[in-house]
């Protein structure tokens, strides 16, 4: 799979007694399924993953990939702290069509599996609990390294080592740091080649697209056609989609929106984002700014995006995307204790944070 551009890590929407919007969470898919994002991240960090039952999380889900366009990428967020657990909803996403997995990385138990260094003899534990998972997963896994909640940085050489197996095709690294993505970057330089398909502009194609027939070139029906009924077959059902092979190595994404554009500099093919979730268009400017070889433009997008990255997303996170999501079209709601709702001052600074970044 794919994993170039701009990802959405959505919220998770509640009511205001705590239980799921899901009826809100459909809606705001089918709103980023207009956008062109290259997909969505379903309960990842800014969905308040944690917070749910794997009961809630399986309805999430469900009813986040019932909502989306066929060619968005869609990632699960389904990390557990064992095994069993994470490859339980690995199969859960698989039996619901989703892309790929985002599996951040398990860290209760840190000091008894894993060392502050990372190096290889004092992360077997992680080392093992990764390829056991790819492995075993139905669908291909994107590391996911966020030490700012779990305390502990899945280091390059290890993230090296798990690279070189077939079913972990990515990382996500939310560390700010673009050293870290370079070293990263470096650190899978060598990992195997993989052929994908992809569009014919070579945009990522989903399993999802290659089961939907292409959208029909003449709406024009003959009186042949009326009076001569064609035999069915089921290889005859759905016609193949224009498409061609595109091939790709280990695939790095940044995490912060504020630096998207050094990112991509420095070897990046694309970041997850939570300010995407609450202003899709101002990030994919910087994206597509890069993409169109004027880094003057993508420097200058880039720039809006800073202000509104250190404060709605640093400082206050979920509880003031949610409140930017309500500002700009989407519905964002409240969080779930013990996350609390914003008071009125800071709403409005919020407000004031995202005045450049509306829809």
């Amino acid at each position: 799979m794919l994993l170039d551009g701009i990802f959405a890590a959505i919220t998770t929407p509640f009511h205001a007694d705590g239980r799921l919007y899901l009826h809100k969470l459909e809606e705001n898919v089918e709103h980023y399924s207009r956008t062109p994002l290259s997909g969505l991240t379903v309960l990842g960090s800014t969905g308040e993953a944690p917070m749910l039952s794997d009961e809630e999380t399986r309805d999430v889900l469900r009813h986040a990939r019932n909502s989306a366009s066929d060619d968005k990428v869609l990632i699960a967020g389904i990390g557990r702290e064992s095994l069993v657990e994470t490859l339980r909803l690995a199969e859960f996403a698989a039996d619901h069509d989703y892309d790929a997995v985002l599996v951040r990385t398990p860290h209760y138990y840190t000091p008894q599996y894993a060392s502050s260094n990372g190096e290889r003899e004092d992360s077997l534990g992680l080392l093992t609990y990764y390829r056991t998972l790819a492995d075993r997963s139905p669908l291909p896994v994107i590391l996911y390294s966020i030490p700012k909640y779990t305390h502990y940085d899945l280091s390059p050489a290890l993230v090296g080592e798990l690279a070189q197996h077939p079913n972990i095709l990515g990382i996500k690294d939310s560390s700010g740091s673009v050293e870290r993505i370079e070293q990263l970057v470096a650190a899978t330089a060598n990992a195997p080649k993989r052929e994908v398909t992809v569009t014919t502009t070579f945009e990522a194609m989903t399993g999802r697209m290659q089961q939907v027939p292409p959208p029909a070139t003449d709406n024009l029906i003959s009186a042949d056609m009326l009076t001569v009924l064609p035999t069915f077959t089921p290889e005859a059902a759905i016609p193949a989609r224009p498409s061609r092979k595109k091939t790709i190595g280990f695939q790095v994404l940044s995490g912060a929106s504020d630096q998207i554009l050094p990112s991509l500099q420095a070897g990046a093919s694309g970041s997850i984002l939570g300010l995407a979730a609450c202003a899709p268009q101002a990030c994919l400017e910087v994206q597509m700014a890069w993409k169109d070889r004027d880094p003057a433009l993508a420097a200058l997008k880039q720039e809006r995006l800073v202000a509104a990255t250190k404060y709605v997303v640093g400082k206050l996170g979920i509880p003031a995307i949610k409140h930017a999501c309500d500002l700009n079209g989407f519905y964002g709601g409240v969080p779930r204790l013990p996350l609390l709702p914003l008071d009125a001052e800071t709403k409005a600074k919020v407000a004031d944070a995202m005045r450049d970044l509306r829809n």
